[in-house]
């Protein structure tokens, strides 16, 4: 490959990896944590501690949303507990509006669902850095200069990436080692990358790129076509007779013997969906996650009235389109392979994190002066722009752990409080990053983020434990495995302090990372004249 093109392929890299790299370090790292989404809400909520209507069945749930809500009754949906701690919504249309509501907000429904819940929030930091609408389609450009950033660094390093897949130069030479680092872990998970950019792309710009199509080649037809083709609720016309409905425990149980009939080993509902509720001709769909399948969430729909079945879309009874569009679900979230794969996905998401918080390390290396002490603004803005996003958005999702275990024990909704932390310290950390000298903010952010996430777990672990040995249940190891990786998480962050504090003082001193470029003293070395 000739060099004009690998400096070309370069450039391509570097500034597409800049421009995406903020973004996708906090996607990364909040999608790592939502991989176990429903560990970190029992965490919220344990057995022990339930929330607020985590006793009311779903059929009288049902019962009070028709006697508040009649209108309701030709589509609704309900949202089923995780567990036992947990309270079932519904949600319905009024007026063009979507509403949300448990049992005890049928007099004042809302208008977003669990707004309380910190596994959802976390998720909708991944999803859309918590920016609603715009956040979406932001994460959709941000996965495609992603896309771009993997296929100009593969080509970049093909010609050397045998021989230089495994070698991690260790020495003087930090650019050398940050680089080697980078290489590695980029090309071993380069296959995940590619899924999650692909899948990431194709979710969050679906809408826009549906509506072009739409526009430019299917003349207006396009949203109708999909929607029957990506329908799995029967279309019924209501007959107009009651009749008595099932309960909802007898279509669940129906469904999942139905599922496990269509080669698959498990089939857990998480939600239902009902059409024309009280008529001879109701429907109710069954929504269940099924494992060691790419199509892990499948659906049968039932008479709602003799619970006879209707259509299936499970196992090996998936259409084309929708075990294609289960699939990409399926390999983004990695809810296909149960808590090995759980794992895996978890890892990946830190070491996808690292990946972008090290480009943005080797940037501002390979453009410091090496023989000045005052280095370039960029490199300067860089360094703190780096420190303030990237360590600001862990201190702030730590902070979202402490005010929702705070808000949870004063008995007020935690939505609010956990919004408060997280952006309040986020841009908190963004301005102590542009006030204090870099090489100091960095170490004092880190050492913040360890203690706050040492603190939260530690804590919840302490205040839980005779909890969990006077009642243990397996909900318990989603609390404990919590809290666990909470104590380890903070172990690397104050291991990274000690690392950045060290590096202050000891390394070359013309470095935004040294102390002595902040005005500060470095210790005599070995060599110094």
């Amino acid at each position: 490959m000739k060099a004009s093109t690998i400096r070309t392929y370069q450039t391509v890299h570097t500034w597409t990896g800049l421009l995406a790299g903020f973004a996708l370090f906090i996607a990364f790292y909040a999608g790592a944590l939502t991989v176990f989404h429903d560990d970190i809400a029992t965490w919220q909520n344990p057995p022990w501690r339930s929330a607020t209507d985590a006793g009311v069945p779903v059929d009288a749930l049902i019962d009070k949303l028709l006697q508040k809500h009649p209108s309701a009754r030709e589509d609704f949906g309900i949202v089923l507990p995780t567990d036992s701690s947990h309270a079932a919504y519904a949600y319905w249309v009024d007026k063009g509006e979507t509403r949300f509501a448990t049992a005890s907000q049928m007099d004042a429904p809302t208008d977003e669902a669990a707004w309380d819940e910190l596994a959802d929030f976390v998720y909708a930091l991944h999803d859309s850095l918590g920016l609603p609408v715009v956040g979406l389609y932001l994460m959709g450009i941000v996965s495609v200069l992603y896309g771009l950033a993997l296929v100009s660094g593969v080509l970049i390093h093909l010609p050397q990436l045998v021989s230089d897949l495994f070698a991690m130069r260790v020495g003087r030479n930090l650019k050398r080692l940050w680089q080697d680092a980078h290489n590695a872990i980029g090309v071993l998970s380069l296959p995940f990358h590619v899924i999650f950019a692909v899948t990431g792309a194709l979710f969050c710009l679906f809408t826009i790129t549906l509506a072009a199509l739409n526009t430019i080649a299917f003349d207006g037809k396009l949203f109708d076509a999909f929607a029957k083709a990506t329908q799995t609720t029967p279309v019924v016309v209501a007959s107009g007779t009651p009749a008595s409905m099932l309960s909802t425990e007898m279509l669940i149980e129906r469904a999942r013997a139905h599922a496990l009939t269509s080669g698959v080993t498990t089939f857990e509902p998480d939600y239902l969906h009902f059409v024309h509720y009280g008529d001879r001709e109701a429907i109710a769909e069954v929504r269940g996650l099924s494992q060691h399948t790419l199509g892990t969430y499948g659906t049968v729909a039932l008479s709602a009235h003799d619970g006879s079945v209707k259509t299936t879309f499970v196992g090996t009874r998936y259409s084309l389109n929708g075990i294609s569009y289960a699939a990409l679900f399926g390999l983004h979230f990695g809810s296909f392979g149960g808590r090995t794969v759980q794992w895996l996905y978890f890892i990946l998401g830190l070491a996808g994190a690292f990946l972008f918080y090290s480009g943005n390390l080797l940037w501002i290396e390979s453009r410091r002066k090496r023989r000045h002490l005052d280095q370039p603004r960029r490199t300067q803005v860089m360094a703190r722009a780096t420190i303030g996003v990237c360590v600001g958005s862990c201190l702030a999702i730590s902070g979202a752990f402490a005010a929702t275990w705070i808000a949870v024990r004063w008995g007020v909704e935690a939505g609010l409080p956990q919004r408060v932390a997280c952006y309040g310290l986020f841009l908190a950390a963004c301005a102590y990053a542009c006030l204090r000298p870099v090489a100091r903010a960095t170490v004092e952010l880190l050492w913040a983020t360890a203690a706050l996430t040492l603190a939260v777990a530690v804590v919840d672990l302490a205040v839980n434990a005779a909890e969990m040995a006077r009642a243990w249940t397996p909900l318990a190891w989603s609390v404990l495995g919590v809290d666990l990786t909470g104590i380890v998480l903070g172990l690397v962050f104050a291991a990274f302090a000690r690392a950045s504090a060290r590096r202050a003082r000891h390394g070359d001193a013309n470095s935004v990372w040294s102390f002595q470029a902040a005005g500060v003293e470095r210790a005599p070395q070995a060599g110094d004249q």
